[in-house]
């Protein structure tokens, strides 16, 4: 008789997904996170705190493929099973940017910062985000944001402990694994300067829709600044406004390299090959 195969364990099934998302096999991954989430939904008021961990996960996986919406109804799942998880936070918060919701995105980062003031992906985020809102409705971009929800001073306390825990294991993990730095030769100030005016011109090109003469400045601003990630998912943009996309893959590519997290270079990489999936399949 043929041996029954064993079913994995909901545990086995997230550690599984863990290890395909670290090797970047994000659509396996969120098979695997699929899977387990579906046993402990069986169990959901007992298992509600790891339940919350997966969902979390998966958005993550959703998100690094490009999938926002798909992240965003995870991380809603996730918070409504642990209220305040800052990564659930920050994951929504980074969907949310990458298609542009921004004062969704502000009010997520606002309230990681409420629960802790110094987690520097919420810091930036608000950065850019009251950067993006104040060129979009002008001085009283405040008004029209939605509540942000005050965060318990419990839940606060909560976190401090954590982190306070988890900086001492990272220290520990550094000085086991030695940190190796690599020095790279500094941009003269001219270089950046030149590369920011070129940057500068190619935005106000792609404002006024003409993405190929932006594409030219892009280029020029990064003979003088191949560090700045911006500049390539700017370019990728445009790339893609011109049905360019492989060439809007490989800036995302190179954006990536210099940013393995960079929301955008992410986001954007995907409708890259989404397009270029339709196109072979009308060919």
């Amino acid at each position: 008789m043929p041996q029954q195969r064993k079913t994995k364990s909901w545990t086995e099934l997230k550690q599984a997904g863990n290890e395909c998302f670290k090797t970047g096999q994000y659509g396996e991954a969120v098979n695997l996170y699929s899977q387990a989430i579906k046993v402990l939904e069986k169990s959901r008021e007992e298992y509600s705190a790891d339940l919350a961990i997966v969902y979390s996960n998966r958005a993550a996986s959703y998100l690094k493929d490009g999938n926002c919406t798909a992240c965003v109804k995870d991380c809603d799942m996730s918070l409504e099973l642990s209220p305040f998880n800052v990564k659930s936070l920050l994951r929504r918060a980074a969907a949310y940017e990458a298609v542009e919701q921004y004062r969704n995105a502000y009010v997520d980062y606002r309230t990681v910062l409420q629960i802790d003031c110094n987690v520097t992906a919420a810091q930036d985020g608000t950065h850019r985000m009251t950067k993006a809102l104040t060129e979009a409705d002008g001085p009283s971009w405040r008004e029209k944001l939605p509540p942000i929800p005050s965060v318990p001073v419990s839940v606060r306390e909560k976190f401090a402990r954590q982190s306070a825990a988890n900086v001492k294991q990272h220290i520990s993990a550094a000085n086991q694994n030695g940190i190796k730095q690599t020095n790279k030769p500094a941009l003269s100030s001219e270089d950046i300067k030149k590369g920011q005016n070129f940057k500068e011109e190619g935005n106000a090109l792609v404002k006024k829709g003409d993405y190929r003469k932006a594409i030219d400045k892009y280029t020029q601003s990064l003979q003088h600044n191949p560090t700045e990630v911006t500049t390539y998912t700017n370019r990728a943009l445009c790339y893609l406004s011109v049905k360019q996309f492989q060439e809007a893959i490989s800036d995302c590519d190179k954006a990536l390299m210099i940013d393995s997290g960079n929301i955008k270079a992410l986001y954007r990489r995907a409708q890259a090959h989404k397009e270029l999936k339709v196109r072979k399949h009308k060919s």
